[in-house]
């Protein structure tokens, strides 16, 4: 999919259309605004010396991009690639970059002044790349903050 000049529809500058995800079981939604595309990480080459949290590099469409491992970087087990892998694509610094997540789920408005502090409770890996939470009728959406995923030392192993 790519989301790229996607008219999905008018919204104020209080509402925002967000990607949700899974890692882990814990939805999450990443703002339409920054996602290039939602993909499926195939041919990975493994990068020497890279940080745990990079799974490796591929080539999409001409691109090099990384492929930072979603779980790895929270802590979790690693990811294991397999057909089934999503990852959404994020440009950063002028680079770009896939997120490997468990699963892509829907593009869904966000009133963003609904947007929460993160709860104390919240593990202090997902607070490190949050910018909040926020109330689904049935599920909590952690509010990824871009900009701070790709900060690899604020959420190394914070046990």
């Amino acid at each position: 999919m790519n989301l790229e000049g996607a008219q999905i529809g008018e919204s104020s500058q209080e509402q925002g259309l967000f990607v949700t995800a899974i890692v882990n079981d814990q939805m999450f939604g990443v703002s339409v605004d920054r996602i290039q595309d939602v993909f499926t990480p195939r041919d990975l080459t493994s990068v020497s010396l890279a940080s745990r949290e990079v799974a490796g590099i591929l080539n999409l469409r001409g691109r090099i991009v990384t492929a930072i491992d979603t779980r790895a970087m929270l802590g979790l087990q690693p990811t294991e690639i397999t057909d089934h892998t999503m990852a959404i694509g994020i440009e950063h610094g002028g680079e770009s970059y896939g997120l490997i997540i468990d699963s892509v789920g829907d593009v869904v408005e966000i009133d963003r002044s609904q947007i929460e502090p993160n709860p104390r409770n919240l593990d202090v890996r997902w607070q490190n790349i949050s910018q909040g939470i926020y109330r689904m009728e049935k599920q909590l959406v952690v509010v990824l903050d871009v900009d701070r995923v790709f900060e690899f030392e604020r959420v190394k192993d914070v046990a």
